[in-house]
């Protein structure tokens, strides 16, 4: 599989480093001097946004984080093990947040853990309707006998 799609696992790979960088290394300074903090902060001054809080920023950001997990792992592993995706999804984000209980200013939430579940999910159901129509030229290639 990694062999088949160098490009595609190159990117997942850098991908999860780049995830692993931003949950498993300590902060230097406290989540006040963040960007989602500035961001919130800014979102605050206007009262058409300042139901933006942090947490909401903080619970999306997490969502958008592990979209592209479950997008590589359909595009890695087949339309038809899709749950894959989801399960390594799942399996990494607890990891995420068990070792963040030992990382200086690092905080492990169950929040995060619910947003980077769904995250993944998205990111599976995403892939499969980018891939459906390809996959549906390709069974009906199959049932006449040809490739697409």
């Amino acid at each position: 599989m990694f062999l088949r799609h160098p490009i595609l696992s190159t990117m997942t790979l850098a991908y999860l480093a780049l995830v692993g960088w931003l949950t498993l290394t300590p902060s230097s300074t406290g989540f006040e001097s963040g960007l989602l903090w500035k961001l919130a902060g800014v979102l605050r001054r206007y009262p058409e946004t300042e139901w933006f809080t942090f947490m909401r920023l903080e619970f999306i950001a997490n969502i958008a984080m592990f979209v592209p997990l479950g997008v590589f792992f359909v595009l890695l592993f087949g339309r038809k093990f899709w749950w894959v995706a989801i399960i390594f999804g799942m399996l990494m984000t607890v990891g995420i947040e068990y070792a963040q209980q030992f990382i200086p200013n690092r905080v492990s939430d169950l929040r995060d853990l619910i947003a980077n579940i769904l995250g993944a999910i998205v990111g599976v159901v995403l892939a499969l309707i980018l891939t459906a129509a390809k996959e549906r030229r390709l069974r009906v290639a199959r049932a006449q006998g040809t490739s697409a």
